[in-house]
């Protein structure tokens, strides 16, 4: 008989949004009928969760997404052997609106492979500290996904050029300080949504790809003029000096420390 297990990890994220972040393995721990005033948005990374939901019988496996409304009772107890280990984020309650409660109702669990991953892309986001712009970015695009399957629409957003344009000076502007998808949108009276489709759509990256690149371009500059990586990382908008050598690694194929090592023989140059 396995050993009853229970790990738990919580915390709240400077993502607007998002109430919680609930990561959890269970292998006997059965939940009570209870409620939230949040969405609740789960994945199941390995096991299955039972629940009941409205009177009915749901299952969580690996491959679906699961979305419980707030203000509706549920459950949920392990359906496998070993238990489930899960991830959870609780949305608040404007970011979809009251008035899908019942859609959700209906159909809490979404096989949708595509949603599968972005939220689970979006779960490593928050668990990033600097990255909130990306885990905003990605926050509205499933919100839009989410919106589709309850309200049962398709249909491709219009180009929008200058709002696209209009963001991207923005960003340029913002480069150290930064600014979230909340504060564009109520600058440039857009949907956070339709701000992330139009910039992707104009130029080929999200956002906060976006900002990260300039940022990183920043601080290539920096390091070149002499600065040491711990001063030049907050210099150029970086949460820390790891955040920094993160995006760094990513982009230009070294870290910091590397990148500014003065000339190397030929063929062995750092890229550009």
């Amino acid at each position: 008989m396995a050993a009853r297990q229970e790990e738990v990890s919580a915390w709240r994220p400077a993502v607007p949004g998002v109430v919680e972040v609930f990561h959890a393995h269970f292998t006997e721990y059965a939940y009570p009928m209870h409620v939230h005033e949040a969405w609740t948005l789960l994945i199941v990374d390995d096991g299955a969760v039972r629940y009941d939901l409205d009177r009915h019988q749901h299952g969580t496996p690996h491959d679906t997404v699961s979305l419980l409304p707030p203000h509706v009772p549920h459950n949920g107890s392990p359906a496998t052997p070993h238990g489930f280990r899960k991830r959870v984020l609780y949305l608040d309650a404007g970011v979809l609106g009251e008035d899908l409660i019942g859609s959700a109702v209906d159909a809490p669990d979404l096989r949708d492979p595509v949603l599968r991953r972005r939220v689970g892309q979006l779960h490593s986001a928050l668990a990033r500290p600097g990255d909130e712009l990306e885990a905003d970015s990605r926050l509205t695009l499933i919100g839009e996904r989410l919106r589709r399957h309850l309200l049962r629409t398709e249909g491709s957003p219009r180009p929008d050029p200058a709002l696209a344009r209009r963001l991207r000076e923005l960003l340029d502007a913002c480069v150290v300080q930064g600014v979230s998808l909340e504060e564009a949108a109520a600058l440039f009276q857009a949907h956070p949504t339709h701000l992330v489709r139009a910039f992707s759509s104009a130029y080929g990256i999200a956002p906060h790809q976006y900002l990260t690149a300039r940022r990183v371009d920043l601080a290539r500059r920096l390091l070149l003029d002499g600065r040491p990586a711990g001063e030049v990382s907050v210099a150029a908008g970086f949460y820390d000096q790891a955040h920094l050598t993160r995006h760094f690694r990513r982009l230009v194929g070294v870290t910091p420390g590397r990148y500014r090592g003065g000339p190397v023989p030929l063929g062995r140059g750092v890229p550009t």
